[in-house]
């Protein structure tokens, strides 16, 4: 058999392994990750929350999104087998019914995110139209109408060529329309959905991806927005992880936990062309090894990937392409969670619920009211009953506290995504959130300190008791909320 190494045991190196043990491939992949898989798609264990036997508290990267225009990991998923479910992994997924957009200081906008079924949804949708109170004017409407109708009329090559060249921001005429038609039209769906710039991401990127939406809320019968029925791993990855890793004919993925890909080993062949001929890896207790195989493949993140080129000899020799990837790497977005346990279930909407002017563009989901089979008193101390995953998707905005979310202490995030939400999401001027409701709270572990650590890999560090409420009062104060001019990094 050919022997494949795969590098990152994401949710790109899972696929590619999925594939070609499939096909008789013998395949070893090889991860940072100590203990877990799923790369930016993993959940975690919080750590020390567990008591009375229970198994820790859930912490998500962020909250799970699939879109209804998903088709090659949707697919994968069928092929996951799942206890009691005809169609494997994916029978875990459950439909979203409500998008919701939430104001600082002003009521949230609920509407459809999938076709009306029924008088309440078509309810739903006009009540939402009838009393947004956006500030977007007719001429905004009109104006995105026509940019709409033009990427629906526009053919393949020109979105692939001319539009790949054109900015979202620039292409929408933003900086000619109402802040309103900035928040809601141009940069609600870049920042909140997919953590692109407004002012950078190209309309291809951005245009296609909010067709693709509009065409399956114009579809009867699609579900637009889909999300997991469990935390991730015990819906998603370790099922998955389970079947790569099983006994089979033909061989089963091997998997190297605590790798770290250091370079690529490349030279000419005798017939003139370059070949890689092996990996360096570091493994967790520091010890190197070089792996061999006959095909490789890097499914790592695009910043890691430009740091093993850099130290790999001959590779962008080989492929001058490769080159452009450490400059690829230096415009990267984060995207990431943190979690709020309550003591009480707050489902908000039955959906996403986007946060539209928000400093830091956070996106919000009340998890128990879709993860119907899941018992959260058998999680940490039994006493929480409610999950409120929170994305953040702007690292590079100011805060109502006057800083960007890359500058804060694990503790300052965890004070500021609380204020953004409560603030955000009112009902006639009052919060639906209060600080008593807070049990524990856990940022994503990916996010290290300054100095390069991770605490949050020993305990769970973040104090809960510190946190306060914000008071409504203070939009009012803030001389700039919208965070016009970012700080430049």
């Amino acid at each position: 058999m050919k022997k494949v190494i795969v590098i990152g045991g994401g949710v790109a190196g899972m696929s590619a392994a999925h594939e070609l043990v499939e096909r008789g491939f013998e395949v070893e992949v090889y991860e940072k990750q100590p203990r877990y898989v799923g790369g930016k798609a993993r959940s975690v264990d919080v750590p020390q929350t567990a008591t009375g036997g229970r198994k820790p508290l859930p912490g998500e990267h962020g909250f799970r999104f699939f879109p209804g225009f998903y088709q090659h990991v949707t697919d994968t998923m069928k092929r996951i087998p799942f206890k009691g479910n005809e169609n494997g992994v994916f029978d875990n997924l459950v439909s979203t019914e409500r998008v919701a957009m939430g104001r600082e200081g002003m009521n949230e906008i609920i509407t459809l995110v999938n076709f009306p079924k029924s008088k309440k949804d078509l309810q739903v949708m006009l009540y939402a139209l009838k009393n947004s109170h956006t500030g977007i004017t007719d001429a905004d409407v009109n104006s995105m109408v026509n940019k709409v109708w033009q990427l629906m009329t526009s053919c393949k090559e020109r979105r692939l060529n001319e539009y790949e060249r054109i900015g979202w921001w620039q292409f929408t005429n933003a900086d000619f329309h109402s802040e309103a038609y900035r928040e809601f039209f141009v940069g609600g769906l870049t920042r909140t959905l997919v953590a692109a710039k407004p002012r950078e991401v190209s309309t291809r990127t951005g245009g296609d991806i909010l067709l693709q939406l509009i065409y399956q809320m114009a579809t009867p019968g699609k579900r637009t927005d889909r999300v997991l029925n469990g935390p991730t791993n015990e819906a998603w990855l370790d099922p998955w992880y389970n079947y790569l890793t099983k006994d089979r004919k033909g061989g089963k993925v091997k998997f190297f936990h605590g790798h770290t890909v250091n370079k690529l080993h490349c030279r000419t062949s005798v017939l003139d062309t370059w070949d890689i001929i092996g990996a360096d890896f570091v493994d967790e207790k520091g010890n190197k090894k070089t792996v061999t195989g006959d095909y490789y493949i890097m499914a790592v993140p695009v910043e890691v990937a430009a740091k093993v080129i850099e130290n790999s000899e001959n590779i962008v020799t080989a492929d001058p392409v490769l080159g452009t990837i450490s400059d690829l790497a230096k415009d990267v977005s984060w995207m990431t969670g943190i979690q709020y346990y309550l003591n009480v279930d707050i489902p908000i909407t039955k959906g996403h619920v986007m946060i539209i002017d928000s400093p830091w563009a956070v996106t919000v989901i009340s998890q128990p009211q879709f993860w119907k089979k899941i018992n959260l008193s058998d999680y940490g101390n039994g006493e929480v009953k409610g999950i409120i995953s929170v994305d953040i998707s702007d690292w590079n905005s100011v805060g109502f506290n006057g800083k960007c979310a890359r500058e804060c202490t694990k503790a300052e995030i965890a004070q500021e995504v609380w204020c953004q939400i409560v603030l955000g999401l009112l009902v006639d001027g009052k919060p639906i959130f209060n600080k008593d409701m807070l049990m524990a709270c856990f940022l994503d572990r990916d996010i290290r300190q300054a100095d390069g650590s991770d605490p949050s890999a020993k305990d769970n560090d973040i104090d809960v008791s510190k946190i306060t409420d914000c008071n409504p009062e203070l939009i009012k104060t803030l001389p700039d909320k919208y965070a016009k001019n970012p700080p430049v990094h």
